[in-house]
């Protein structure tokens, strides 16, 4: 009988010490001040991924087989996948130079220090190894040289040290969305579009961070729906073909049910996210209305959003007095009922002159870095100022402006409580500018249905939604959900492209538009006709498209797509980043491409039309 009673004590007394262990272990794992208990295992997986990337790359060699190198890249590759959420996360500039499009880069730093760069990274490795036309030694060992040297560098001077396990968290969220918005869409993978398996790749590191953070689950429910969720994500990539995956399903079932997840988590560890980033911390649905943080896309220290200075912001914003000639305003050029844009091929000014490119919608703006189609200014208030200056536009200039606010007795009155009673033109542009900002409702068709508020996509809607995201190759340039080119998951820039568009609609004899678009102010060639991508939300009611609005139909901006671009209907367009090869649509895919941009439309404008 003692020994029963001495059993059952010591078991208790276990019991007691593996719950306090526990306790310990869930304090010590969700504290926001400390470093986190589970870097170590996190660090020890990242150098696994590193270094068995780094052996398969070196065994690449001119001197071997195009079998041996190609068996050995994709091997590479895997690994590099399985470390590329840690290496986004931790190390996000040596993600971008490994993880770079085959594409010229132009770092400028003044007109004395112009860089043009030649891409070093795994898709120029992976386009030379499975190239038609062959390649060139001499370009493979320079790529092969960079890559063989920079992974063993990313091995000695990682960062990983003091994270907490917010950070840890951040990195799953945003490996969920990286997937989501661009690991799924053939982003990274042109030419072999092994995107499906690549995201598995992903998945398994995902995976592996969350069995390492199984300690730190109080919820083993949780921890299980985690794996289960896991489990069932890779075995849907695995059953899919890149050309007819289900996109649509995926997000909705897989990505959108991770972001709450991430949630939960977040709640199970006592953890809070970082509100500092452009991604709302709390969101739980890519389509969500507040998935972006917006103070994030605002100045530093700006007021914040409110009904009363939206109200205010779309006063000036239609107040034609603000101009030199009193008889035009923002709302010229951006109507309502035009999405926001005017209906001609080109912008009219004072006096009806024609300006030099298409008036684009101001839907979504908010989510651009840059503005104007040059990307000239860096904010919203920085391109009120070029309107404000354009002699072409406003004609006017920012004291002239602050004085006609300042005469009015009704914007007196206003400012008074909303500004502190500072009339300043820095405060009216910030009143304009927040205006624009909550022109972003996400309420289309296609948000709804992510949402879960309606299930009315049809079949062809769906077809089109898919083809966007992958076939069509349209997200790799227009990234969800603002659909413009604003490059997840950090969303801190905007991309610009060179697509060969043409001066005339004629495909059988186009003539190369003569914009010089990104080319000045520095008179850098290898930025000749490049434009920033815009938004295709509300893009039905957006024609004529295009920086020169060249295309009055969708039907013909999809085909100049299809075919190539201008380089794929035979124009000289030497920096094309658009692939000049066809996109192979067919008949019945290109409307399904159409439907499903139709979507996109906001409900304002649903109504409205």
């Amino acid at each position: 009988m003692k020994a029963i009673i001495y059993f059952l004590a010591a078991s208790m007394l276990v019991s007691f010490f593996s719950c306090k262990k526990q306790e310990k272990l869930l304090a010590m794992a969700t504290t926001d001040d400390g470093v986190s208990m589970f870097n170590e295992p996190v660090r020890n997986h990242y150098f696994k991924t590193l270094d068995s990337a780094g052996f398969y790359m070196q065994k690449i060699d001119t001197t071997k087989t195009l079998a041996n190198n190609k068996a050995n890249f994709l091997e590479s590759r895997k690994w590099y996948k399985r470390m590329e959420p840690m290496l986004m996360a931790y190390d996000y500039e040596n993600y971008l130079s490994m993880n770079a499009p085959n594409l010229l880069k132009v770092e400028i730093d003044d007109y004395t220090d112009i860089k043009v760069l030649k891409p070093k990274s795994y898709q120029v490795l992976e386009e030379l190894l499975y190239s038609e036309d062959g390649f060139d030694n001499a370009d493979l060992n320079f790529v092969l040289e960079y890559l063989k040297v920079r992974i063993p560098y990313i091995r000695r001077n990682h960062i990983l040290f003091r994270q907490n396990d917010r950070h840890h968290l951040k990195m799953l969220r945003d490996a969920i969305v990286n997937i989501a918005t661009k690991g799924i869409t053939g982003f990274d993978s042109p030419m072999l579009a092994n995107s499906l398996n690549e995201a598995i790749y992903n998945y398994e590191t995902i995976r592996e961070v969350l069995h390492i953070y199984e300690p730190a689950f109080s919820s083993k429910a949780l921890y299980k729906t985690w794996l289960t969720e896991i489990g069932r994500t890779i075995s849907d990539l695995g059953n899919g073909e890149f050309d007819t995956f289900d996109r649509y399903t995926f997000i909705k079932e897989h990505t959108n049910k991770q972001l709450k997840l991430i949630h939960k988590t977040a709640v199970d560890w006592n953890i809070k996210l970082n509100t500092s980033r452009a991604l709302n911390p709390s969101a739980t649905n890519l389509f969500d209305k507040d998935f972006f943080n917006i103070k994030l896309f605002s100045p530093p220290g700006a007021p914040a959003i409110s009904q009363d200075r939206i109200a205010l912001g779309k006063m000036l914003f239609n107040d034609q007095s603000l101009s030199s000639s009193g008889n035009i305003s923002c709302a010229t050029c951006h109507q309502t009922e035009k999405a926001f844009t005017d209906g001609f091929k080109k912008a009219k000014g004072i006096d009806g002159i024609e300006l030099l490119r298409n008036t684009p919608t101001l839907t979504y703006a908010v989510y651009q870095k840059t503005m104007f189609y040059d990307g000239r200014a860096t904010g919203l208030e920085d391109q009120i100022v070029n309107v404000v200056n354009d002699k072409n536009e406003f004609h006017l200039d920012l004291n002239t402006l602050e004085k006609r606010v300042q005469e009015n007795p009704r914007y007196v009155v206003m400012f008074d409580s909303l500004y502190n009673g500072q009339i300043t033109n820095r405060n009216a542009r910030h009143a304009i500018a927040t205006y624009i900002r909550s022109l972003a409702p996400f309420d289309s068709k296609l948000d709804k249905n992510m949402q879960g508020v309606e299930d009315s996509m049809t079949q062809e809607e769906i077809l089109g939604f898919n083809l966007f995201m992958g076939k069509a190759a349209c997200a790799t340039c227009h990234f969800p959900p603002a659909f413009n080119g604003t490059v997840p998951p950090k969303y801190m820039e905007s991309e610009f492209e060179n697509l060969g568009v043409p001066k005339n609609a004629s495909f059988e004899h186009p003539v190369l538009d003569e914009d010089p678009g990104q080319y000045y102010p520095y008179k850098v060639e290898e930025k000749r006709s490049f434009f920033k991508t815009s938004t295709v939300r509300n893009i039905e009611f957006t024609a004529p498209y295009m920086h020169n609005g060249v295309y009055g139909t969708l039907e013909e901006v999809v085909n100049f797509y299809n075919v190539g671009g201008g380089q794929g209907m035979g124009l000289e367009v030497p920096y094309q980043t658009l692939p000049a090869d066809s996109l192979h649509l067919s008949d019945k895919e290109s409307k399904a491409l159409i439907a499903f941009m139709k979507t996109l439309n906001d409900e304002q404008f649903e109504k409205i039309n």
